[in-house]
């Protein structure tokens, strides 16, 4: 187990940079990309991505849970194998979806990383084996996290040494339920740091974290006034702007 002053180095370095949500992305390139994670990297920003499994366990950066926005395949993304997804063209180019390992590879420590877990199950146990397998021997600033508790609970009990974070939003869960539901979320998930709706700051939970010592990182920061918001609620940003 490392002290916990490793533990704050690791994010000083995790957040040292705004992130570029879904890469650098844009008319020319589609997010999640490997041009969007490259674009990021080149301009010096880190790099936030999504990634689900493949019917055949394999860790894919894809958002949604469908294929029909960014392709021309239509159905989930859960039914097809990791080959069968990387032959369907995303909408730019000829760029098709990555592998979290091509990421990794593109990104290669230079910036970084958030890596958030996407699944509609409950259990998560496969998708954090792929994703901390992908990860073996990668020696960049990376966390993992989700909106989903067990997630980090997992990377607690089998890669403590990952950084991990729970993702937040209020939005119809302001109420006496929700404030309950947050704080069993971050005791389940063990989190290190927050990734939380920009919508929802100021934001009470967010600024008690704050003061534990957990970085509170925000999503997704479009405009001069949530860059605003985030300079006086949060550490760092998660964008799809360039920041001012």
């Amino acid at each position: 187990m490392r002290s916990s002053s490793s533990r704050r180095s690791e994010l000083d370095r995790l957040g040292a940079v705004p992130f570029a949500h879904r890469g650098l992305h844009g008319p020319d390139r589609v997010e999640n990309s490997g041009g969007a994670i490259a674009a990021a990297v080149v301009a010096g920003f880190g790099v936030e991505l999504d990634v689900q499994l493949s019917r055949d366990g394999q860790a894919m950066v894809f958002h949604d849970y469908e294929l029909d926005r960014l392709t021309i395949e239509r159905g989930p993304v859960a039914e097809r194998t990791a080959a069968e997804l990387q032959a369907i063209r995303l909408y730019v180019f000829n760029e098709v979806i990555p592998r979290l390992a091509q990421a990794l590879e593109t990104i290669d420590a230079r910036v970084p990383l958030l890596i958030e877990l996407k699944s509609r199950e409950r259990r998560v146990d496969r998708l954090c084996r792929a994703v901390a397998d992908a990860l073996e021997g990668y020696e960049g600033a990376v966390g993992v996290m989700s909106f989903n508790p067990e997630v980090g609970g997992w990377f607690a009990r089998h890669a403590p040494h990952r950084l991990r974070g729970l993702v937040v939003s209020e939005h119809g869960k302001r109420g006496i339920r929700g404030r309950i539901e947050r704080r069993l979320a971050l005791w389940r998930s063990r989190a290190d740091f927050l990734a939380y709706d920009v919508r929802d700051l100021p934001s009470r939970f967010a600024a008690k974290a704050r003061s534990r010592g957990l970085p509170v990182y925000t999503w997704t920061v479009r405009s001069e006034s949530d860059r605003a918001r985030a300079a006086a609620h949060a550490d760092q940003i998660i964008f799809e702007a360039p920041p001012a």
